[in-house]
């Protein structure tokens, strides 16, 4: 009997272990298949293969539908790329934060000479704000109602940000805006292009009081081409930050894993911040994971430092398991001389009695 219960517990254990292991694949949404955030997500792919973790990138129209896919439980999705303000805690209570990655600067880049800049002019003349699904097309439509404009009046067309950088260049808009990191490629073409204005934030503080998930940049005189002092002057913009969203019940090894691809891709110098300043632990309308906080606070767990990723989510989900067990066993292990001794005197006076 001893050798069965014995056989039944460590079957037990080794079923709990093998259905509380991280899955073997995951999946992210992440935007256009040329953008910046299906760029991002082929490195975050790479660094998972080599913990042998199967990441899928999921193609979308941007930040809006990742959200969507997110919400939805059938959706597959389990992580994404998310730009900052696009939802809260209220919208989506079953998301996660695993905290802020870099800075998106809302670039507005026109063609239109200075003297002709006019909200009449500007109602008048092709203008691409994002296409829809895009953190950009909501975005440039809130812009636009906080400044007075009437979308219902101006020429927009629904570009996603490389088509409308392409279309200014073109002549085919004359103004557009869009959400892009500072090493974009057609961000870097547009700010070096002579016949290309940036344009700068005038109200940029207004802009920030007024909607908190929004952060002041600044773009040095230069900075884009120094040789041919591009831009020629120094720029004010607005920018939100991009998170790692995910679902809440997403297994905890594999935020420790995100978290610990995030320290190696975003943690270098941009323009628009020092080394080390990202990801950081800021919650945009969503909070923090619990994993998030303990990582950000103590850095990765011990098993996780020393050991292979497997190796790590095996053993400290058998620590889980054997912890309670030892703790109730032990005493009982202690007990059994003592009860054994009881049973045999108890046997001794029954016979002597």
């Amino acid at each position: 009997m001893a050798t069965l219960a014995t056989i039944i517990a460590l079957i037990a254990v080794v079923v709990l272990l093998v259905t509380s292991l991280p899955p073997r694949s995951v999946v992210m949404a992440t935007g256009p298949e040329d953008s910046t955030y299906h760029a991002i997500g082929k490195r975050y792919r790479d660094f998972f293969a080599r913990h042998r973790v199967k990441l899928e990138l999921r193609p979308t129209n941007g930040t809006v539908d990742n959200v969507e896919l997110l919400r939805d439980p059938n959706s597959g999705v389990d992580i994404a790329l998310v730009q900052g303000g696009i939802t809260d805690s209220a919208q989506a209570p079953a998301l996660v934060s695993l905290g802020s990655m870099f800075y998106e600067p809302f670039w507005m880049f026109t063609t239109i000479e200075q003297a002709d800049r006019t909200t009449k002019v500007l109602e008048r003349v092709p203008v691409s704000l994002g296409a829809p699904g895009s953190g950009t097309y909501r975005l440039g439509r809130e812009i636009l109602a906080a400044t007075g404009l009437e979308e219902t009046r101006m020429d927009l067309r629904d570009l996603d940000p490389i088509d409308s950088g392409e279309a200014l260049l073109r002549g085919e808009v004359k103004f557009i805006g869009m959400s892009l990191p500072w090493d974009a490629p057609i961000v870097q073409r547009l700010l070096r292009d002579p016949a290309v204005d940036t344009l700068d934030w005038t109200r940029a503080d207004a802009f920030v009081a007024l909607n908190p998930f929004l952060s002041k940049v600044h773009l040095p005189r230069g900075v884009a081409d120094l040789a041919n002092d591009r831009p020629p002057y120094d720029v004010t913009l607005v920018a939100t930050t991009a998170s790692i969203v995910a679902r809440e019940d997403l297994h905890s090894a594999l935020q420790h894993l995100l978290l610990e691809a995030a320290s190696k891709i975003h943690d270098g110098p941009s323009v628009f911040n020092k080394a080390g300043e990202f990801p950081k632990a800021e919650s945009i309308g969503l909070p923090l994971s619990e994993v998030a906080h303990a990582y950000y606070r103590s850095g990765q767990p011990f098993l996780q430092r020393y050991l292979p990723f497997w190796l790590a989510a095996f053993t400290s989900r058998l620590l889980v398991l054997l912890i309670p067990i030892i703790g109730v066993g032990y005493p009982l292990f202690r007990l059994l001389p003592a009860l054994f001794g009881w049973s045999m005197r108890h046997r001794v006076y029954r016979l002597y009695g």
